[in-house]
């Protein structure tokens, strides 16, 4: 700040202080005059509530890679306060009140009027997204709570070993589980031989999914020498797992 700053702001505190010592004059001038004969009312202390956080300080969030992690700030009695949230490994501010003000317009605050609630939203989440953020509100002090952000990257896995050895006629059985998932996928698709066979029952092949339960199952009932070659599950929110079979002659 320069002097002249400086002296701008000496000279704007002594013009209040000058005017607020003129308005207590004139009012206590007046018998029995007060402030609330100028219909001035101020709350009493025991009507001012505290900014309250029904959020629970240090809550952790799991999201995985790709997904949309929502982290929760609910405040009770903000009254005029101001919610900003802060990435804190790097102190970057992302938003205050509704407004984004990271360059990554991944981030963004969800807010209803008259709601309690400034949730974070972090789309298409990143490992680098990892780590502690805050939530503070503009209150005097200012008070804040953490939330701790967890990324999980997703990925599929295909039971038993990576290469597996049949005779012809004998049953194929691949089960493909996804681990380290925070939701359901929207699909899981099979390959054999970079082509998809989802849909392949008229070739021998059948695919089973359950998608709340995150495991897919591919079996083969008499398996042939063209059942030989690469498999692959492939699900939408994870990566794949792939698993070679030999069809010995």
């Amino acid at each position: 700040m320069g002097l002249s700053s400086i002296w701008t702001v000496l000279i704007l505190s002594i013009l209040l202080e000058h005017t607020l010592d003129t308005f207590t004059q004139d009012v206590d001038g007046d018998p029995g005059g007060d402030l609330n004969d100028l219909g001035v009312t101020f709350p009493s202390p025991e009507e001012i509530k505290p900014v309250e956080f029904v959020t629970a300080n240090s809550t952790i969030i799991t999201s995985q890679t790709g997904s949309k992690a929502l982290l929760p700030c609910v405040i009770s009695n903000i009254g005029d306060g101001m919610v900003s949230w802060i990435r804190r490994k790097d102190y970057h501010l992302l938003t205050v009140g509704v407004v984004t003000y990271s360059s990554d317009a991944r981030f963004q605050v969800i807010h209803s009027q008259h709601s309690e609630d400034w949730t974070l939203q972090i789309k298409y989440v990143q490992t680098r997204d990892a780590g502690l953020y805050e939530c503070q509100v503009s209150s005097h002090p200012p008070t804040s709570i953490f939330i701790q952000l967890i990324v999980v990257e997703a990925k599929a896995e295909i039971s038993g070993p990576t290469e597996k050895y049949l005779k012809p006629g004998s049953g194929l059985r691949l089960q493909c589980t996804i681990s380290q998932s925070t939701e359901p996928p929207l699909f899981v698709f099979w390959y054999h031989n970079n082509r998809m066979i989802n849909y392949d029952a008229d070739k021998g092949i059948n695919v089973t999914t359950e998608l709340p339960t995150k495991t897919s199952l591919l079996t083969i009932n008499s398996a042939a020498t063209r059942h030989s070659g690469n498999y692959s599950c492939v699900p939408s929110n994870a990566q794949p797992a792939s698993t070679y079979v030999h069809i010995l002659n």
